[in-house]
């Protein structure tokens, strides 16, 4: 059981299905399904991590992010490698239909 709709959500019920369980997802508003914040951008310093952990798992949020971004880039490009980032900026409506 998946409570709450939103991208993570979405996310949490594919993973689920994909492995063959019994999977329900339950959301206020089905309007909203797959809907990110009010700051759609994924990816950054601390949730690129993240992110790049859920495409190597397969999840969808990687390639979602790929069809609905607007704006990519690479944050403290001018630093060390270890505190590089990329982050995208997502069409909200586009993301919420892919």
């Amino acid at each position: 059981i998946i409570i709450g709709g939103g991208h993570a959500g979405t996310e949490a019920a594919t993973a689920s299905a994909r492995t063959g369980a019994r999977t329900l997802l339950l959301t206020q508003k089905t309007s909203t399904l797959g809907e990110l914040s009010c700051n759609p951008s994924i990816g950054g310093i601390g949730k690129g991590h993240l992110v790049r952990e859920i495409d190597a798992l397969q999840g969808v949020m990687g390639e979602v992010a790929d069809a609905s971004g607007i704006h990519f880039r690479m944050l403290n490009r001018r630093k060390g490698p270890a505190v590089r980032g990329p982050r995208g900026q997502m069409d909200r409506d586009l993301y919420k239909l892919n």
